[in-house]
């Protein structure tokens, strides 16, 4: 058997993949194809690793290896192979050998596949180049992945967990440079983490991000369920506005080996596809981290919507912020009794006014509002601002304080982004969400009537105080300490004057 590869070889060598296409198309374009020819390399190396598992198993019976080889988790066509693709990487058509390769992986696999990549074409003039330029970039691509390194049998790499960190670890570097682009399809996976302890979906829990990106929110929640309660029962759902994100979102589901999610793409504002009976999905956990402050969300079709789903019953959202909007459906899909909700916000939605000042109020009348958790800034990529975590359940019962945790000043710096550690700053939100107590300058259990008292301001600072008192100042010290400085001074000055009147100055 071959030596096993460590996931940072393999991230090393994918990255380097990326190679081919920087300098010529921007980063948050390149980032499908390569991705895309990741997911057909692995599917690839797993096809052939079981075929020669069972050609060693059953020598040369033809027929019975063709039988297990149709049982397996995914079917790969001849043409559909990565090796087919290499050995064709000199054709004139490279671009159009991919793109039919794509569709044939598509139609032997249609209940896991469909569409997927129906809006990946490598043969995109517009995209790539001409085709010149376009088979060149193709045929170094390949290359790359052909790399032995990239060996991903898992006679060789060990587990799945590697193939998922290696799409992950791509996602979360393409993210750092696409720039405001990147809250479109990447959290980071601390606040993944983050919420999905927050919420700790159980076996069984139906749990749905209706703004899933690239689905890592949903994994880390499935993830969580499979760690804490060793269940494989965590159901998957889904709805993505952003077609080649949706594709990433499947891909990044197939490849960590949840083979039944349900995945909508369309805009879950304008379009909610997750409906059963003509009625909005119900889930036990909802999580999201929607596009802050959404402009021309949809607010003008707010009539249309009540006489349907009528999500937003306690006030409409102005139309050049949709932040309420989103959190008005989460919490018209959670279940009566059990439902919780997480989502990640800018901080403006605790205390702008108006129209979201009035359904603010309504969700901490209807006693949903659970937590506010503050983020320290520079935690997502694309923007610097803090964010916040606010937390709502339907299964409070007679509890009515709302926690308020400023964890915005406690963070490990990174070289570009800050980082929450799992052992220290993340465990410690979590035993303080769970213990709801007051922690001097850094949590308070407010009580509804002190939330009323500042009109639902939600606003952190006006419940935690983090201000440090300065230490007394000794100005007798500081007196003396300038009378010195003042002397050191004549001194360096009579110095200097000596030295300009040798020099003739």
């Amino acid at each position: 058997m071959a030596a096993q590869i460590s996931q940072q070889e393999i991230n090393d060598v994918l990255w380097k993949a990326c190679d081919s296409f920087r300098g010529t198309i921007d980063a948050t374009e390149y980032k499908e194809y390569i991705l895309t020819m990741l997911f057909v390399k692995y599917i690839s190396d797993v096809w052939q690793d079981h075929y020669d598992e069972y050609k060693k198993q059953f020598g040369n019976e033809a027929e019975r290896i063709k039988r297990k080889m149709e049982r397996e988790r995914f079917v790969l066509p001849e043409e559909g192979s990565f090796y087919y693709l290499f050995d064709n990487r000199e054709a004139a058509n490279l671009g159009e050998l991919i793109n039919i390769a794509l569709e044939k992986i598509e139609m032997a696999n249609k209940a896991k596949l469909t569409n997927v990549f129906r809006n990946i074409d490598f043969n995109s003039e517009s995209r790539l180049g001409n085709t010149r330029q376009r088979n060149r970039i193709l045929k170094l691509m390949l290359e790359d992945f052909g790399d032995p390194k990239l060996n991903l049998r898992p006679s060789r790499i060990g587990s799945l967990d590697i193939i998922g960190g290696a799409y992950e670890y791509l996602i979360g570097r393409f993210a750092a440079d696409a720039g405001k682009k990147a809250g479109e399809f990447y959290t980071p996976p601390e606040v993944s983490i983050l919420l999905s302890k927050l919420l700790d979906p159980k076996p069984g829990e139906r749990i749905c991000d209706p703004a899933a990106g690239s689905g890592s929110l949903l994994l880390k929640c499935a993830s969580h369920v499979r760690k804490t309660y060793g269940s494989d029962d965590c159901p998957l759902f889904g709805q993505e506005a952003i077609s080649s994100t949706w594709a990433l979102c499947m891909m990044n589901m197939f490849l960590h080996n949840e083979n039944s999610p349900r995945i909508e793409w369309g805009d879950t504002l304008l379009e909610p596809k997750l409906i059963e009976n003509d009625k909005l999905m119900r889930f036990e956990v909802v999580v999201a981290n929607p596009p802050f402050s959404l402009d021309k969300w949809g607010a003008d079709k707010a009539g249309e919507e009540a006489k349907r789903f009528n999500r937003w019953h306690r006030g409409t959202p102005p139309k050049s912020k949709g932040d309420y909007a989103f959190i008005s459906h989460m919490i018209e899909t959670t279940t009566q009794g059990t439902g919780r909700v997480g989502v990640v916000v800018p901080h403006g939605v605790l205390f702008r006014g108006g129209a979201e000042g009035a359904i603010r109020k309504a969700f901490i009348e209807e006693n949903l509002l659970d937590a506010v958790i503050g983020l320290p800034p520079n935690l997502f990529f694309g923007t610097g601002i803090p964010a916040a975590i606010l937390v709502f359940r339907r299964d409070r019962g007679e509890r009515t304080e709302v926690l308020f945790i400023d964890a915005s000043r406690e963070f490990n710096s990174g070289k570009n982004q800050n980082l929450l550690r799992e052992d220290v700053e993340l465990a410690k939100i979590i035993e303080t969400y769970h213990a709801r107590q007051t922690v001097d300058k850094y949590s308070y259990l407010a009580s509804r009537d002190e939330i009323r008292e500042n009109d639902f301001n939600l606003n952190i600072p006006r419940y935690v105080d983090t201000f440090e008192e300065e230490g007394e100042v000794d100005i007798v010290a500081v007196q003396e300490r300038i009378i010195d400085i003042e002397k050191e001074l004549a001194e360096v000055r009579e110095q200097m004057a000596v030295c300009l009147r040798e020099l003739g100055l």
